[in-house]
């Protein structure tokens, strides 16, 4: 059976802008076989549409990657932000145009996603991850929402004007520090206004109940996986994931290894059945129609078994081995992504 998947977060525009190559839209084009995603590897993986995040990196890396416990990232200023969001941008508008056959298309409602995905061409989101480009004046989102961008995470991993980052140690707790700032409710008002997607994934845990309290969509986590689990304070709590589910939102599976273990490692070699694990308690707390997946690819060390977006057949064969019905795969694999999208854009 072969189920097309729409995911709900991923970092390739990142990958290839990191390049500063002028062949970069080529390399996807044509597949350079680097990180999880090119366009073949796409296809090959039934891979059908997605988030694809715009995200402005802290210019400070060089941290051990298997440190548990990291150093803080560093804030990122507007005006860099501003560019860099722009520049991956570009990046995911000169794939759509150098896709052969209208293969790429990047979508602003759910009609064109599913007119994308009747025709196999790639359905293409555009997010931002760390809303540092859009300034406290919230001018540049209105700029952002006619280009195009339907999805904003305020936060990243790091502290900006919206609210306070949550960092990757481990084992950690999201209840850390303040909520939303006066400006950063300000942006969850404005994103509702124009039906934009919010994204809580890296919120704190006040700054989730923040948003929860002022939001008036759905309710959103597109690549959090389950604190109880795995104590990583990217993680949800019961209640955080019960309050989606009742809001009629989503929790897309993070495929991270340091998301999934349960001692936040970086061990690549776990069994699909710690991914099962995870989704069976989302199912059971959110609940069937709320659940979806969020693979990070790009962004993060995925599993063995899954290893590239190729390998996306070998998590929906592990579903049915754990006895997911077809209804219930077709849900989690694209279904409920479109369904919340529909309800939170108003189309």
């Amino acid at each position: 059976m072969h189920y097309p998947v729409f995911d709900g977060h991923n970092d390739v525009l990142l990958r290839l802008w990191l390049k500063k190559s002028t062949k970069a839209v080529s390399d996807f084009v044509d597949g350079d076989g680097e990180g999880h995603i090119d366009l073949p590897r796409l296809h090959d993986g039934g891979f059908a549409g997605g988030l694809f995040a715009i995200y402005t990196p802290s210019f400070d890396d060089g941290v051990d990657r298997e440190n548990l416990n990291p150093s803080p990232y560093a804030p990122v200023a507007q005006a860099i932000a501003a560019q860099t969001t722009l520049e991956m941008a570009n990046l995911l508008f000169a794939i759509e145009r150098e896709t052969p056959n209208n293969g790429f298309k990047v979508c602003c409602n759910v009609a064109d996603i599913r007119a994308a995905m009747k025709l196999g061409a790639i359905a293409a989101v555009m997010h931002i991850e760390g809303a540092e480009a859009i300034g406290p004046s919230l001018e540049g989102l209105s700029e952002l929402y006619d280009m195009g961008l339907r999805s904003v995470g305020p936060l990243w991993s790091r502290d900006n004007v919206f609210g306070q980052g949550v960092p990757f140690n481990f084992p950690g707790s999201p209840d850390i520090g303040d909520g939303l700032t006066v400006v950063g409710k300000d942006l969850v008002r404005e994103c509702n206004r124009l039906k934009i997607m919010l994204d809580c994934s890296h919120l704190n845990l006040k700054g989730f109940w923040d948003l929860a309290k002022i939001s008036d969509a759905p309710l959103v986590a597109s690549h959090s996986n389950v604190h109880s689990i795995c104590a990583s304070p990217r993680n949800l709590f019961y209640d955080q994931l019960q309050a989606i589910g009742q809001s009629g939102g989503i929790v897309g599976l993070n495929f991270a290894v340091i998301f999934l273990n349960e001692d936040g490692s970086y061990r690549h070699d776990l069994s699909p059945s710690i991914m099962i694990r995870h989704l069976d308690y989302m199912l059971r707390v959110v609940g069937e129609d709320h659940v979806g997946l969020g693979s990070d690819f790009d962004g993060a060390g995925v599993p063995n078994f899954i290893r590239d977006v190729a390998g996306l057949p070998r998590l929906v064969e592990a579903m049915e081995k754990a006895g997911y019905d077809q209804a219930l795969i077709r849900k989690i694999t694209s279904e409920n992504w479109l369904r919340v999208l529909g309800k939170v854009w108003g189309n």
